[in-house]
Protein backbone atom coordinates (compact mmCIF):
# COMPACT_ATOMS: atom_id res chain seq x y z
CA UNK A 1 0.00 0.00 0.00
CA UNK A 2 1.89 3.19 -1.46
CA UNK A 3 2.44 6.49 0.75
CA UNK A 4 0.47 9.09 -1.37
CA UNK A 5 2.87 12.11 -0.09
CA UNK A 6 6.50 10.07 -0.36
CA UNK A 7 8.96 9.67 -3.40
CA UNK A 8 10.75 6.69 -3.95
CA UNK A 9 14.18 8.43 -4.99
CA UNK A 10 16.05 9.34 -1.67
CA UNK A 11 17.37 12.89 -2.60
CA UNK A 12 13.54 13.59 -4.00
CA UNK A 13 12.67 12.46 -0.42
CA UNK A 14 14.80 14.96 1.38
CA UNK A 15 13.52 17.69 -1.00
CA UNK A 16 10.16 17.59 -0.67
CA UNK A 17 10.32 17.09 3.16
CA UNK A 18 11.43 20.83 3.82
CA UNK A 19 9.58 21.91 1.01
CA UNK A 20 6.44 22.50 2.99
CA UNK A 21 7.34 26.13 4.51
CA UNK A 22 7.01 28.20 1.54
CA UNK A 23 2.93 26.49 1.71
CA UNK A 24 2.89 27.02 5.88
CA UNK A 25 -0.16 29.32 5.62
CA UNK A 26 -1.65 27.24 3.00
CA UNK A 27 -1.11 23.63 5.51
CA UNK A 28 -2.22 25.12 8.63
CA UNK A 29 -5.44 26.54 6.86
CA UNK A 30 -6.79 23.13 5.64
CA UNK A 31 -4.57 19.99 6.72
CA UNK A 32 -7.19 18.49 9.08
CA UNK A 33 -6.31 18.14 12.96
CA UNK A 34 -6.22 15.19 15.32
CA UNK A 35 -9.45 14.08 17.66
CA UNK A 36 -8.84 14.63 21.09
CA UNK A 37 -10.39 10.86 21.62
CA UNK A 38 -7.27 9.37 19.67
CA UNK A 39 -4.85 11.25 21.27
CA UNK A 40 -6.84 10.15 24.89
CA UNK A 41 -6.69 6.71 24.25
CA UNK A 42 -2.80 6.60 22.35
CA UNK A 43 -1.49 8.76 25.74
CA UNK A 44 -3.75 8.43 28.40
CA UNK A 45 -5.09 11.19 30.69
CA UNK A 46 -1.66 11.59 33.16
CA UNK A 47 0.34 14.13 31.75
CA UNK A 48 3.34 12.83 30.16
CA UNK A 49 6.68 14.33 28.64
CA UNK A 50 5.66 14.16 25.18
CA UNK A 51 7.48 14.61 21.64
CA UNK A 52 5.89 15.92 18.52
CA UNK A 53 7.82 14.82 15.83
CA UNK A 54 7.82 16.26 12.45
CA UNK A 55 5.55 18.97 14.61
CA UNK A 56 4.72 20.80 10.97
CA UNK A 57 2.31 23.98 12.46
CA UNK A 58 1.59 22.48 15.13
CA UNK A 59 -1.71 20.23 13.93
CA UNK A 60 -1.32 17.60 16.60
CA UNK A 61 0.44 19.95 19.04
CA UNK A 62 -2.03 21.75 20.10
CA UNK A 63 -4.46 18.93 20.50
CA UNK A 64 -1.51 17.57 23.07
CA UNK A 65 -1.27 20.53 24.81
CA UNK A 66 -4.98 20.69 25.04
CA UNK A 67 -4.79 17.27 26.98
CA UNK A 68 -2.86 18.37 29.56
CA UNK A 69 1.02 16.96 28.28
CA UNK A 70 4.11 18.70 28.36
CA UNK A 71 5.16 19.15 24.63
CA UNK A 72 8.54 19.70 22.64
CA UNK A 73 7.77 20.04 19.08
CA UNK A 74 11.08 19.22 16.46
CA UNK A 75 10.70 19.68 12.78
CA UNK A 76 13.01 19.89 9.64
CA UNK A 77 11.07 23.10 8.37
CA UNK A 78 11.89 26.57 10.07
CA UNK A 79 8.74 28.20 8.07
CA UNK A 80 6.59 25.18 9.62
CA UNK A 81 8.22 25.98 12.90
CA UNK A 82 7.29 29.47 12.45
CA UNK A 83 3.60 28.87 12.19
CA UNK A 84 3.85 26.74 15.04
CA UNK A 85 4.96 29.54 17.27
CA UNK A 86 2.29 31.40 16.54
CA UNK A 87 -0.55 28.79 17.06
CA UNK A 88 1.27 27.59 20.10
CA UNK A 89 3.20 29.87 21.07
CA UNK A 90 4.52 28.31 24.79
CA UNK A 91 5.68 25.17 23.33
CA UNK A 92 9.64 24.82 23.02
CA UNK A 93 10.34 23.63 19.06
CA UNK A 94 13.78 23.06 17.23
CA UNK A 95 15.13 22.79 14.04
CA UNK A 96 15.57 18.77 13.31
CA UNK A 97 15.08 15.65 12.20
CA UNK A 98 13.91 11.90 13.25
CA UNK A 99 17.69 11.10 12.72
CA UNK A 100 19.51 13.15 14.68
CA UNK A 101 17.08 14.79 17.55
CA UNK A 102 18.08 17.27 19.91
CA UNK A 103 17.09 15.86 23.00
CA UNK A 104 18.79 14.09 25.73
CA UNK A 105 18.55 10.17 26.39
CA UNK A 106 15.86 9.09 28.25
CA UNK A 107 13.89 12.24 28.67
CA UNK A 108 11.06 12.00 27.10
CA UNK A 109 7.61 9.52 28.23
CA UNK A 110 6.43 9.60 24.55
CA UNK A 111 7.28 10.47 20.61
CA UNK A 112 4.52 11.17 18.51
CA UNK A 113 4.67 11.88 14.66
CA UNK A 114 1.38 13.31 12.75
CA UNK A 115 1.30 12.63 9.11
CA UNK A 116 5.36 12.50 9.43
CA UNK A 117 6.74 8.99 10.01
CA UNK A 118 7.08 8.39 6.09
CA UNK A 119 9.89 10.71 5.79
CA UNK A 120 11.78 9.18 8.12
CA UNK A 121 14.84 6.44 7.42
CA UNK A 122 13.68 4.13 10.01
CA UNK A 123 17.11 2.68 10.15
CA UNK A 124 18.07 5.98 11.73
CA UNK A 125 15.20 7.23 13.09
CA UNK A 126 14.20 4.16 15.17
CA UNK A 127 17.39 4.07 17.60
CA UNK A 128 16.87 7.84 17.84
CA UNK A 129 13.69 8.01 19.41
CA UNK A 130 14.05 4.70 21.52
CA UNK A 131 17.29 6.74 22.80
CA UNK A 132 14.93 9.65 23.71
CA UNK A 133 12.21 7.46 25.20
CA UNK A 134 12.11 6.55 28.74
CA UNK A 135 11.86 2.78 29.93
CA UNK A 136 8.28 1.72 28.06
CA UNK A 137 8.31 4.72 26.48
CA UNK A 138 5.56 4.89 23.78
CA UNK A 139 5.73 5.38 20.17
CA UNK A 140 2.99 7.01 18.26
CA UNK A 141 1.82 7.34 14.50
CA UNK A 142 -0.97 9.07 13.61
CA UNK A 143 -1.71 9.03 9.70
CA UNK A 144 -5.15 11.20 8.59
CA UNK A 145 -6.79 9.38 5.31
CA UNK A 146 -8.94 10.57 3.56
CA UNK A 147 -12.21 8.83 3.08
CA UNK A 148 -12.57 7.73 -0.53
CA UNK A 149 -15.68 5.73 0.11
CA UNK A 150 -16.90 9.25 -0.31
CA UNK A 151 -17.64 9.55 -3.94
CA UNK A 152 -16.19 13.29 -4.45
CA UNK A 153 -13.50 12.59 -2.25
CA UNK A 154 -12.73 9.71 -4.85
CA UNK A 155 -12.79 12.23 -7.88
CA UNK A 156 -10.70 14.27 -5.80
CA UNK A 157 -8.05 11.59 -5.52
CA UNK A 158 -8.29 11.03 -9.17
CA UNK A 159 -7.60 14.89 -10.03
CA UNK A 160 -4.24 14.34 -8.04
CA UNK A 161 -3.56 10.94 -9.88
CA UNK A 162 -1.22 8.79 -9.48
CA UNK A 163 0.85 11.36 -7.30
CA UNK A 164 -1.80 10.47 -4.67
CA UNK A 165 -2.25 7.07 -5.05
CA UNK A 166 -2.54 5.62 -1.32
CA UNK A 167 -2.92 7.71 1.46
CA UNK A 168 -2.62 4.71 4.30
CA UNK A 169 0.74 4.69 6.55
CA UNK A 170 1.61 0.62 5.69
CA UNK A 171 2.20 -1.49 9.39
CA UNK A 172 5.10 0.05 10.51
CA UNK A 173 8.20 -2.08 10.88
CA UNK A 174 9.27 -1.13 14.23
CA UNK A 175 10.67 -4.50 15.93
CA UNK A 176 13.36 -5.04 17.60
CA UNK A 177 13.74 -1.68 19.23
CA UNK A 178 10.03 -1.76 19.43
CA UNK A 179 6.78 -4.04 20.29
CA UNK A 180 4.87 -4.89 17.36
CA UNK A 181 2.16 -2.01 16.65
CA UNK A 182 -1.41 -2.35 17.23
CA UNK A 183 -3.63 -0.04 15.53
CA UNK A 184 -6.94 2.19 15.75
CA UNK A 185 -8.86 3.96 13.52
CA UNK A 186 -11.19 7.14 14.04
CA UNK A 187 -13.72 8.73 11.89
CA UNK A 188 -13.71 11.99 11.85
CA UNK A 189 -14.15 15.73 9.38
CA UNK A 190 -12.88 18.46 8.69
CA UNK A 191 -15.02 21.05 6.92
CA UNK A 192 -13.41 23.89 4.81
CA UNK A 193 -14.54 26.49 2.00
CA UNK A 194 -13.56 25.89 -1.69
CA UNK A 195 -10.63 27.98 -1.33
CA UNK A 196 -9.20 25.83 1.90
CA UNK A 197 -10.00 22.52 -0.08
CA UNK A 198 -7.67 23.91 -2.89
CA UNK A 199 -5.68 24.80 -0.26
CA UNK A 200 -5.43 20.91 0.95
CA UNK A 201 -4.35 20.35 -2.68
CA UNK A 202 -1.48 23.14 -2.67
CA UNK A 203 -0.46 21.79 0.73
CA UNK A 204 0.94 18.34 -0.25
CA UNK A 205 4.49 18.14 -0.98
CA UNK A 206 3.51 16.87 -4.97
CA UNK A 207 1.87 19.78 -5.66
CA UNK A 208 4.25 22.44 -4.39
CA UNK A 209 7.03 20.77 -6.54
CA UNK A 210 4.80 20.22 -9.98
CA UNK A 211 5.65 22.28 -12.96
CA UNK A 212 4.16 25.94 -12.35
CA UNK A 213 1.36 25.27 -15.28
CA UNK A 214 0.76 21.77 -14.21
CA UNK A 215 0.54 22.90 -10.32
CA UNK A 216 -2.16 25.53 -11.86
CA UNK A 217 -4.28 23.02 -13.81
CA UNK A 218 -4.63 20.53 -10.79
CA UNK A 219 -5.48 23.27 -8.68
CA UNK A 220 -7.97 24.94 -10.92
CA UNK A 221 -9.81 21.29 -11.10
CA UNK A 222 -9.57 20.67 -7.30
CA UNK A 223 -11.69 24.13 -7.66
CA UNK A 224 -14.13 22.78 -9.90
CA UNK A 225 -14.48 20.14 -7.85
CA UNK A 226 -15.15 21.90 -4.46
CA UNK A 227 -17.76 24.36 -6.07
CA UNK A 228 -19.83 21.66 -7.24
CA UNK A 229 -20.25 19.64 -4.25
CA UNK A 230 -20.00 22.40 -1.70
CA UNK A 231 -23.24 22.53 0.63
CA UNK A 232 -24.04 26.46 1.89
CA UNK A 233 -20.36 27.31 1.01
CA UNK A 234 -19.12 24.37 3.00
CA UNK A 235 -16.98 21.62 1.98
CA UNK A 236 -16.60 18.05 4.64
CA UNK A 237 -14.15 16.45 3.81
CA UNK A 238 -14.20 13.38 5.68
CA UNK A 239 -11.09 11.51 7.11
CA UNK A 240 -10.44 7.70 8.76
CA UNK A 241 -7.67 8.98 11.32
CA UNK A 242 -5.49 5.94 11.65
CA UNK A 243 -3.05 5.40 14.68
CA UNK A 244 -0.34 2.60 15.65
CA UNK A 245 0.94 2.56 18.73
CA UNK A 246 3.99 0.74 20.50
CA UNK A 247 6.51 0.32 23.02
CA UNK A 248 9.81 0.41 23.80
CA UNK A 249 11.51 -2.73 24.43
CA UNK A 250 13.89 -2.87 27.28
CA UNK A 251 17.04 -2.89 26.36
Amino acid sequence: MPHGDVPADETERAARATSFGVVADAYEKARPGYPADAVRDLLGTAPLDVLDLGAGTGKLTRTLVAEGHRVRAVDPDAGMLAALATAVPRVPHDVGTAESLPLPDASLDAVVAGQAYHWFDPATALPEIARVLRPGGLLGLLWNVRDDDVPWIHDLGEIMGALDAGDQLRPPALQPLFTEATVSWYAHRHPLDVDGLVDLAASRSYVIRLPEGERADRLAQVRALGERVAEGGVVPVAYRLQVWSARKVAA
